[in-house]
């Protein structure tokens, strides 16, 4: 029988052989998942034993990430904000850059909820419900509203609620943006869809040929979702409500200006692992102001 490191080599060696940049990372995740190994048994038990019918299952994922499909899609799920999430077609796949969104408003969560007794949050365009289900993982007198306009990524989305124990919590609609909402919610949440429609053919192919295009594609000037939830907010919000946004590299001053444009200001932001401003902060402009 192959061994455990005699497994890992190969998988790098033709992962790297093939250009792929992330061929160490990519091997590590994909001999775990199939041997059933833990990352540390990689180091630990580099002589274990895997079966031939495990390497074969093996190489054919090998296979699959040279041709372009990513690891995680391969596996079908992701680690974010240390829950694991289960992956579908209609889903985003969740980047840690969204973290920066989760870390900028987990503590508003958390103040209103000591404050009042509890926090209601909606989560705009939820994918794998990766933002809404975090704050939740955190705060346990929070609960909320998950939208979107896929029937199938609020099918995954919900699957992750149950798995994590967060289904009594949270509560589902199909929702082009505002369309399906009811309520007033102290948080405002989303990832929209933000590079413009003429870069979406320009993201690598892991991106473009494997992650739904409709949570890609922001329009023209990639601010179409910006413009929706900056006009629609308003009525959803609770008094001193707040809205948080993830932002693309760079679109910082157009989307504080369309926010703006309908009486809310911009009062934080946090930025990404690369240093690039991801998330803003906004809120109701007092009237005086």
């Amino acid at each position: 029988m192959a061994t455990l490191t005699a497994v890992y080599r190969a998988a790098r060696t033709r992962l790297t052989d093939a250009g792929i940049d992330s061929a160490a990372l990519d091997s590590r995740l994909l001999v775990s998942h199939f041997t059933g190994n833990s990352l540390e048994d990689l180091v630990c038990r580099p002589m274990a034993e895997v079966a031939p019918d495990v390497v074969l299952r093996l190489d054919g994922a090998i296979s699959r990430r040279i041709a372009g499909e990513p690891a995680h899609r391969i596996i079908g799920a992701r680690e974010f904000f240390g829950l694991r999430l289960e992956l579908s077609p209609d889903t985003l796949e969740p980047r840690p850059d969204t973290e920066a969104l989760v870390e900028l408003m987990l503590p508003h969560a958390q103040e209103i909820a000591a404050k009042t007794g509890f926090c209601r949050i909606l989560d705009l365009g939820t994918g794998t419900g990766a933002i809404l289900l975090a704050l939740l993982s955190e705060v346990e007198a929070a609960s909320g509203v998950m939208t979107d306009i896929s029937d199938g990524a609020l099918t995954a989305a919900q699957a992750n609620a149950v798995r994590l124990g967060l289904e009594k919590r949270v509560s589902a609609t199909v929702s082009d943006w505002f369309s399906s909402v009811d309520g007033a919610f102290d948080i405002i949440v989303s990832n929209p869809p933000y590079i413009p429609s003429a870069e979406v053919g320009r993201l690598s192919r892991e991106v473009r040929e494997h992650d739904p295009l409709r949570a890609l594609d922001g329009g023209e000037d990639g601010l179409d979702a910006y413009r929706a939830i900056a006009a629609g907010a308003a009525p959803y919000l609770t008094p001193g409500g707040m809205i948080a946004v993830e932002i693309g590299a760079g679109q910082g001053p157009d989307v504080r200006a369309l926010f703006a444009a309908q009486g809310f200001e911009q009062v934080e932001n946090r930025t990404d692992l690369g240093g690039h401003e991801r998330a803003l902060r906004f809120v109701a402009r007092p009237v005086n102001k």
